[in-house]
């Protein structure tokens, strides 16, 4: 499973709601290069579930998984650990994408995970945060909290300096 928090969006559209924020252009480059550190290190997505957010929906498409299927649901647009997981529970394919918001996305790589990695970056999840966790299941249906182990941790800082 990916863990991904949306990229760093843009401010610069004050009557603009929320959920149509864009990507700001360090945005779309921090999500360009998580596409290429995830392709790098191996970690090509089965699929990808996202927030219909305008900021998701632009990070899923800069990170270049074109071949990817990818599921887009309003559930996920600034949803709870516990909306996210009961998403994931539903997925197939052997590697999930999920594509979020914080403090959800946060929450739920906290909880998910027996372990927290080992970076300063973990507990506060910033924008374009990523986590690659296994998990001892055969089905997402069987994902249950504390389970999964850390394989990697990245944020776009540690990518773009």
């Amino acid at each position: 499973m990916i863990l991904m928090r949306h990229a760093k969006s843009s401010w610069n559209h004050p009557g603009l709601e929320d959920h149509d924020r864009p990507l700001n252009e360090r945005g779309r480059q921090s999500a360009q290069a998580l596409g290429v550190w995830l392709r790098a290190q191996g970690y090509v997505p089965d699929a990808i579930l996202s927030s219909t957010a305008t900021r998701t929906r632009e990070s899923a498409a800069m990170l270049c998984f074109d071949d990817v299927p990818a599921t887009f649901t309003h559930d996920l647009y600034l949803a709870d650990a516990g909306d996210m997981i009961a998403t994931l529970r539903k997925a197939e394919g052997d590697c999930v994408l999920l594509l979020g918001h914080n403090p959800g996305i946060a929450w739920l790589a906290e909880l998910l995970v027996a372990r927290p990695p080992a970076h300063g970056r973990f507990a506060d999840y910033p924008t374009g945060a990523t986590l690659v966790a296994d998990f001892g299941i055969d089905a997402w249906a069987e994902l249950e909290p504390e389970t999964g182990k850390v394989v990697n941790f990245t944020v776009p800082r540690d990518l773009l300096g």
